[in-house]
């Protein structure tokens, strides 16, 4: 299925009971849908769960449209695309579960709208709240040599999917590091229940303890042994997201 958002062309998919509760997946970056939440058994976890499941390609991503524009890709314009998606449903409130970029696009939305999430998890997301490295990622998706250990890292796994246009994720990692970083009264003014889950191992969200303690509403879980990529089928992860989604 798709909508329209501000005239980028989205996609998004629908699984589960049309009777379950609404729940949001949102991938990270260089992923789709498919690819975060499908092959990693996340959908399947969560449609047996009785959850209606709404899967978002964001843009520059899976099926959605790749805009070749930085502007197009600021971390207000991601969250913007969740907002217009809720509206596209006629869905007031939703349960959001997003991992990496998609966790930094869940917490800009409990910012700036957060009457439409009814309780949020992110996964692998750093105090920081973006990617430090992100015009050293961006060159190397455009193929210069990568400078850092994080950028042969995104470089690689972007690549690997013939599906993705490099120039359009390219331009995504410079929007998400044009974007405005995460402030303390921001933070400590969010009132929905979010639970933060981050590898023990993971380079990327090792500012999840910081983050955890400036979001009054937040707690956190680690998962032992896992770093950023392998901390997403982590069976704990599943565990404590269907428990904190279930609250009310």
């Amino acid at each position: 299925m798709e909508f329209d958002s501000d005239g980028v062309r989205l996609h998004y998919e629908l699984h589960g009971p049309e009777t379950g509760a609404p729940l949001l997946l949102v991938h990270g970056f260089a992923s789709d849908y498919q690819l975060n939440w499908v092959g990693t058994r996340w959908q399947e976890t969560l449609v047996g769960a009785n959850y209606r499941i709404i899967g978002l390609d964001c843009r520059g991503h899976g099926q959605s449209a790749k805009p070749h524009d930085p502007s197009a890709y600021t971390i207000d314009v991601l969250a913007a695309d969740v907002r217009r998606l809720l509206d596209e449903l006629e869905i007031v409130s939703v349960r959001y579960v997003g991992y990496s970029m998609g966790a930094r696009i869940g917490l800009q939305s409990a910012i700036d709208f957060p009457d439409r999430l009814h309780r949020a998890v992110l996964g692998g997301l750093g105090a920081s709240g973006g990617p430090d490295e992100a015009g050293a990622i961006a060159r190397a998706l455009r193929g210069a040599k990568p400078e850092t250990a994080s950028a042969l890292t995104f470089q690689r796994f972007a690549a690997a999917r013939p599906t993705n246009d490099l120039d359009a994720l390219a331009a995504c990692m410079e929007g998400l590091g044009r974007s405005v970083r995460l402030d303390k009264q921001q933070l400590a003014a969010i009132w929905t229940p979010i639970l933060l889950v981050a590898g023990d191992r993971d380079d990327i969200a090792r500012g999840a303890p910081k983050l955890a303690a400036e979001i009054p509403t937040a707690r956190l879980v680690m998962i032992p042994g896992r770093d950023h990529l392998s901390t997403v089928p982590a069976r704990p992860f599943k565990e404590a997201a269907l428990e904190f989604l279930a609250g009310a």
